[in-house]
């Protein structure tokens, strides 16, 4: 055998012994890959509050109402009489009942005034008394022709002046004493003081607000609608309202009234809508509020938008088909900012379940298997493998 022959075998050898090695390493990677392939997904635990249907609703596009909530029931009392402030027996926010005293006024000179006026009307009444009774007598004179006719008629002409300055000093004491329960301002009704401007040593003038009271079990929302939208609104719709600061969530209402004008500045009209359950209803006045009218001209199928996984131009849900989860690719719609939800035009149908906030890592066809409530939260992904 040549030599240069000789020294090529051990070199061929290597070769094909590491192609040998290559091929095996490859077999058992392919068989590796087809192994985890075919083992069991582990089964993915869901409660019933880790799911939301789908569901349609009849707001979207529905007009929006801006405002805030306000008392129906609510007076702003103003002094009716100038003194000064002695005592303010009420603060914001303390309750009071109907009659009860908030702010009591200086009452010295009203009482100076009303005890004037009594003692004009006591000598009012003495002169009149002393009138009546003069007439009386030049009555029964001239009868007996003993006085003239013209002494009877200037003894009734000061009856008449006596009795006019009796009722005008009766009078003077009625409006002494309503001035005097003037400086008691009381509730109107039952309620809470919402906003006191005066304090003890001020001095308040007719027609100066000093405190508003407002009834807390009637309130209401106030707001306005552009009137571009005016057709499409009318007494007793449905109405979805969100209160800022409130975190009970929407609140249910009816329109109630509707302005017959336009505000000239804003081209708005008022809308005032009554919550459907007065007592759930917030309690504190001036909340900024939103609501959409339930129109029922649009229907769609919603979806909060943390049910809802994008990526790039495409956006897809985790369904439950049986028992198992399904990627199921959705096309959106008009997303409603107010209410944090979007609009579901293809990929789903009412009734369908999702998972309410998918996170962790899912896989299309994973099995899933609902336990009781608070039993397991798709949210933390507790997985159990299936037993075989």
């Amino acid at each position: 055998m040549p030599k240069s022959l000789r020294a090529s075998r051990p070199l061929l050898l290597t070769s094909l012994a590491l192609s040998v090695l290559l091929g095996l390493s490859a077999c058992q990677r392919a068989d590796d890959k087809s192994k985890t392939k075919n083992e069991a997904k582990p089964t993915l635990m869901i409660a019933p509050e880790d799911l939301r249907q789908v569901g349609s609703s009849g707001l979207v596009g529905g007009p929006v109402l801006t405002g805030s909530v306000q008392a129906a029931r609510r007076a702003d009392l103003r002094a009716e009489v100038a003194a000064v402030v002695l005592q303010v027996a009420k603060d914001n926010g303390e309750a009071v009942r109907q009659g009860d005293v908030i702010v009591r006024l200086d009452s010295t000179a009203i009482r100076d005034n009303l005890t004037s006026a009594e003692e004009a009307l006591r000598a009012s009444t003495q002169s009149f008394e002393q009138t009546e009774r003069v007439l009386q007598r030049q009555k029964t004179l001239n009868q007996q022709g003993m006085t003239s006719m013209q002494a009877l008629e200037d003894a009734e002409l000061r009856r008449n002046a006596a009795q006019s300055e009796l009722a005008a000093a009766k009078a003077r004491v009625v409006a002494a004493r309503q001035q005097l329960t003037r400086t008691e301002v009381r509730a109107p009704f039952d309620g809470v003081v919402s906003e006191r401007k005066v304090s003890v040593g001020d001095t308040v003038l007719v027609g100066r607000e000093i405190v508003k009271v407002i009834d807390p079990r009637s309130m209401r929302f106030e707001g306005q609608v552009s009137a571009d939208r005016m057709a499409e609104i009318k007494v007793g719709q449905a109405v979805a309202l969100r209160v800022n600061g409130v975190a009970e969530g929407e609140f249910k209402g009816r329109i109630e009234r509707i302005d017959a004008a336009a505000n000239a500045t804003t081209r708005q009209v008022e809308v005032i809508a009554r919550f459907e359950e007065p007592a759930q209803a917030p309690k504190v006045a001036g909340l900024y509020a939103e609501g959409r009218v339930d129109t029922g001209l649009q229907t769609a199928l919603v979806l909060p938008e943390g049910s809802i996984v994008r990526q790039g131009d495409e956006a897809h849900v985790w369904q439950i088909d049986g028992s198992k989860l399904k990627k199921t690719l959705v096309q959106l719609g008009e997303r409603d900012p107010r209410r944090g939800e979007v609009v579901i035009k293809l990929g789903l149908k009412a009734g369908d379940k999702v998972l309410r906030s998918p996170v962790g890592t899912l896989s299309d066809g994973q099995a899933v298997q609902q336990v009781a409530a608070g039993g397991a939260a798709a949210s933390s992904v507790r997985t159990a493998v299936a037993k075989p």
